[in-house]
C-alpha cells in the first residue's frame, strides 16, 4: 500500500468545508493490451475560500499531464497518491491525463483472464477509499457529485456503469465501441461502477424499472435468471412500500463478477457479486435463501446507504446493519423464504454473541479518525451485531413507528449525507422513546447481558416471575429490552404456545406480573420472537423438556432460540457436555431448516473435542447421531442428501490441523463484503482452543479432566 494513501476524518472534514459541487467527466481507454489503462479526467469544483490549497486523490502509476484552470500544475504536485492543488479560485476546472494500473487485489479496477475460453473481463470495486485508483476524485463519502463516464473499449464487450449506456462505433476503428453514460445523479464517489468485458446478459423491465443479470460467457449455462429477477422484482416491490418511495435510479443491473473480494457491493443500479452465487451444482435451499438474502441487502441499499449516505464511515455499521435487518424483514414479507429470521438467529446472532464475548469486542458505533482504521472494524460486531441491535429497536419503538421514521430519514435527506443522529432523530419523532439514551446504552458499550427467569411456584402454578438480567464484569452495562416472554404446552406430541407477553425489561429484575397465577408451562421461553440481544437461560422445568421434547416445539425460531440458549449454556459451564450431548441425539431428527442442522453437528463437535472429554463416548454419539439424522423430516433429509451425510458422520473424528470436518455452512465472517466460505465448527474449535475463553470463565487446558462423569464419559 502506498504510505500516503489513507485519508483522515479531520482531512475529509476540512476539505468537505472547502470544496463544493464537484462535477465529474471521465474517459477510459480500455483497449489497450496491457497491464494499464488511460484515464482523461475534467473535474468542476467550486471553492468556499478562494487562495485556499487542498488536494484531490489518485493513486496511479504516472500522471502525464495535470492543469488547472488552465495553468500547469507541477510535477512534484503528485506525490503517487495524492495531487496537491493550491491558489484556488471560486470556481474551478482541473484536467488530468493519466495512466492507471488494473488491479488484482479486489479494489480499483480489477482485470480477470478466464482460464475457460481466454477472454477478459473487468470490474470495479471502490468501498472504502478506491475509486481515486481509477480516476481522480475527492475520495470521500460527503463530497457527492455527478459523474459521466465515456469508455472505449473491444467492440464485442459489453460496458455496464451506473446509469444506461450508449455504444457506437469509432470512426476508422472497426474493432472498437465508445460507450457514453449520461451524468447520475449526486452520489459518492464509491458508489461510482464500471464493468466490462464480453458478459452473458439477460434482460428484463419490472414497472418502469430496467433489470439486468450478467455473467462470464463460460457461466452462462449455469445462469438461473428466473430466481433472481423473481427475488429482484419482489424486493423492489417490498421496499417501495415499506419506504413509501419508489426505486429512484434508471435502471437497476446485478453483475455476477470473476475474482470478486467481497460477497456483494451496493453500486447505485450495478450491483456487483461474487460469482460463487452462479450455481455450478445443486445447492440446499439454505444456499439460495442466502444469495436471496444478499439481493435484498443490496437493494436495500439504494435507498439507505445510496440515496442517503453515511457522512464519514463511523456509520458504516448503521449502513451494514440497516441493509441486513431490512433484507431479512423483506425476505419474509415477501419472497418464499419466510424463515428468515431463523437464519438471523441462528447465523446472525450467534456469530454476533461469539465475537461479543471475545477480547477484542468493542463497541458498535466505532470511531474511525481515518481510512485504515475502517479495516479494524469490518466484522460481526459491525454487521451482526448492528443487524441484532437494529432489530431490538425496531421492537422497542414499533415496526410501524421505525419505518415512518425511515420514510422520513430518506425524504428529507435524499441525495445528501447524514449521521446516527439524523437517523435516531427521525426514528424518535412519535415514537414516545428517549433514544439519545438508548444509543448510548446500546451502541456505545460492549458485551452481552443474560438474562434468566426466576419463578417461584405454587403447585402447578407460577406463583411469580421475574426477569433477571445479568452483565459481565469487564461490561457492566445493564441496557433497556423490549422482549416477548412465552409459555410453551406439549400436548398429543406438539408443544405449543399457549400465551405470550412482550415487556420492557430494564433494570436488574423486572417482574412478569401478567403471569402470576397462570399454569406452569412445560417450556418457559424469554425472549420469545427473537425481538432483543442477549444470552438466555432456561429454568429447570424447561431444561427438562427441552432435553427430551425439543424437536416436538412446531414454531422454528422457538426451536432456534432454545438451540441457541442451550448451546450458551454449555459454553458458560451451567450445563456440562455431557448433558448437552444428549440433547442432539433426542432431538435433531425433528430440524425442519437446514440451516440449523449443519450448526448441531458442529457445536456437537465442539461439545466432544473443546468442552467434553474428547474420547470416550465418541463412537456411541457418532453412531447415535448417524441414526437420528436418517430420521430427519423429509425436507431437512432431502436438503441434506440423506444418508450421505449420515455416513459422514457415523464415525466423527477429530479434527486434526487446519483441515476440519466441512459442514456445508456458510458463515459471513464479518460480513457480506468478507464473503468467506469457512467451516462453522472450525472457527469455533479455534476459538476456543485458544484458551479465549468466550464466555468470560476461565480457560480450558489441555490437561483439565476436572468433573468426569459416568454415561458417555463427557467432562462437566
Amino acid at each position: 500500500m502506498h504510505p500516503g494513501n489513507n485519508l483522515t476524518r479531520d482531512e475529509a472534514r476540512r476539505r468537505a468545508e472547502l470544496i463544493q459541487t464537484p462535477l465529474y467527466d471521465i474517459s477510459l481507454d480500455l483497449t489497450r493490451d496491457s497491464d494499464t489503462f488511460a484515464c482523461e479526467a475534467t473535474i468542476h469544483f467550486l471553492c468556499q475560500e478562494p487562495g485556499a490549497n487542498t488536494f484531490i486523490d489518485f493513486l496511479a502509476p504516472s500522471v502525464d499531464s495535470c492543469e488547472l484552470n488552465g495553468e500547469e500544475v507541477p510535477k512534484d504536485a503528485f506525490n503517487g497518491a495524492r495531487i496537491s492543488l493550491s491558489n484556488l479560485r471560486d470556481a474551478n476546472e482541473l484536467h488530468v491525463l493519466a495512466t492507471c494500473d488494473y488491479q488484482n487485489i479486489g479494489a480499483g479496477l480489477c482485470r480477470f483472464k478466464d482460464p475457460i475460453d481466454h477472454k477478459v473481463y473487468l470490474h470495479s470495486q471502490f468501498e472504502t477509499f478506491d475509486a481515486h485508483r481509477m480516476f481522480p476524485c475527492f475520495d470521500q463519502p460527503d463530497l457527492k457529485a455527478s459523474f459521466t463516464f465515456t469508455v472505449l473499449a473491444p467492440s464485442e464487450w459489453v460496458v455496464v456503469s451506473n446509469n444506461p449506456g450508449q455504444a457506437q462505433p469509432v470512426a476508422g476503428k472497426e474493432s472498437i465501441k465508445r460507450w457514453t453514460f449520461g451524468a447520475t445523479p449526486k452520489m459518492s464517489s464509491y458508489l461510482t461502477a464500471i464493468v466490462a468485458g464480453p458478459y452473458h446478459g439477460v434482460r428484463d423491465r419490472h414497472g418502469d424499472v430496467d433489470l439486468g443479470i450478467f455473467c462470464r460467457q463460460s457461466l452462462a449455462q449455469y445462469l438461473d435468471p428466473e430466481e433472481i429477477f423473481t427475488v429482484t422484482k419482489q424486493g423492489l416491490d417490498f421496499y417501495g412500500e415499506a419506504y413509501k418511495y419508489p426505486y429512484p435510479f434508471q435502471k437497476y443491473d446485478q453483475l455476477f463478477v470473476p475474482e470478486f473480494s467481497a460477497g456483494a457491493m451496493e453500486n447505485i443500479g450495478c450491483v456487483t457479486f461474487n460469482e460463487a452465487m452462479v450455481f455450478r451444482s445443486k445447492v440446499t435451499e439454505a444456499v439460495r435463501e442466502d444469495r436471496a438474502n444478499a439481493i435484498l441487502h443490496e437493494m436495500a441499499h439504494m435507498w439507505f446507504g445510496d440515496l442517503v449516505t453515511m457522512r464519514w464511515w463511523d456509520d458504516l455499521w448503521l449502513n451494514e446493519s440497516f441493509a441486513t435487518f431490512m433484507s431479512v424483514l423483506a425476505q419474509v414479507e415477501a419472497t418464499r423464504f419466510k424463515n428468515g429470521w431463523v437464519t438471523f438467529a441462528n447465523q446472525y446472532k450467534a456469530g454476533a454473541r461469539r465475537q461479543d464475548q471475545l477480547p477484542t469486542t468493542h463497541p458498535v458505533a466505532a470511531d474511525i479518525p481515518d481510512i485504515e482504521s475502517v479495516y479494524l472494524n469490518f466484522d460481526a460486531i459491525t454487521y451482526n451485531k448492528g443487524a441484532c441491535v437494529l432489530r431490538q429497536l425496531v421492537a422497542y419503538v414499533s415496526q410501524d413507528t421505525f419505518l415512518r421514521g425511515v420514510q422520513r430519514y430518506l425524504k428529507q435527506r435524499q441525495y445528501s449525507n447524514a449521521s446516527l443522529a439524523d437517523f435516531l432523530s427521525d426514528i424518535e419523532a412519535g415514537s414516545g422513546r428517549d433514544l439519545k439514551a438508548w444509543s448510548k446504552l446500546w451502541l456505545e458499550t460492549a458485551g452481552l447481558n443474560t438474562l434468566r427467569p426466576l419463578a417461584t411456584s405454587q403447585s402447578e402454578t407460577i406463583g411469580s416471575l421475574a426477569v433477571q438480567q445479568e452483565a459481565p464484569p469487564e461490561f457492566p452495562t445493564i441496557r433497556p429490552h423490549r422482549l416477548a416472554v412465552g409459555l410453551y404446552d406439549r400436548k398429543s406430541g406438539d408443544m405449543q404456545l399457549r400465551r405470550r407477553v412482550e415487556l420492557d425489561v430494564v433494570e436488574e429484575s423486572t417482574p412478569v406480573k401478567d403471569f402470576d397465577g397462570e399454569r406452569q408451562a412445560d417450556l418457559l421461553l424469554v425472549n420469545d420472537l427473537d425481538l432483543t440481544y442477549a444470552k438466555i437461560r432456561l429454568d429447570e422445568r424447561s431444561l427438562a423438556t427441552a432435553t427430551e421434547h425439543l424437536a416436538e416445539l412446531s414454531d422454528p425460531l422457538a426451536r432456534a432460540i432454545t438451540w441457541a440458549a442451550l448451546w450458551d449454556m454449555l459454553r458458560d459451564a451451567e450445563i456440562p457436555a455431557r448433558r448437552y450431548l444428549p440433547l442432539i441425539l433426542n432431538n435433531i431428527q425433528g430440524e425442519t431448516d437446514i440451516g440449523v442442522v449443519p450448526d448441531l453437528l458442529a457445536q456437537a463437535l465442539s461439545a466432544i473435542f473443546v468442552y467434553g472429554r474428547r474420547f470416550l463416548g465418541r463412537q456411541r454419539f457418532s453412531a447415535g447421531l448417524g441414526a437420528r439424522l436418517h430420521q430427519c423430516r423429509p425436507f431437512a433429509r432431502a436438503s441434506l442428501g440423506g444418508a450421505g451425510l449420515a455416513g459422514r458422520h457415523q464415525g466423527l473424528h477429530r479434527p486434526q490441523g487446519r483441515h476440519r470436518p466441512a459442514l456445508g455452512n456458510r458463515e459471513r465472517a464479518g460480513g457480506r463484503r468478507r464473503g468467506r466460505w469457512s467451516d462453522r465448527c472450525g472457527a469455533e474449535a479455534r476459538s476456543d482452543r485458544r484458551g479465549t475463553a468466550p464466555c468470560g470463565g476461565r480457560p480450558r487446558r489441555p490437561s483439565d479432566r476436572r468433573g468426569q462423569r459416568a454415561g458417555l464419559g463427557f467432562a462437566d
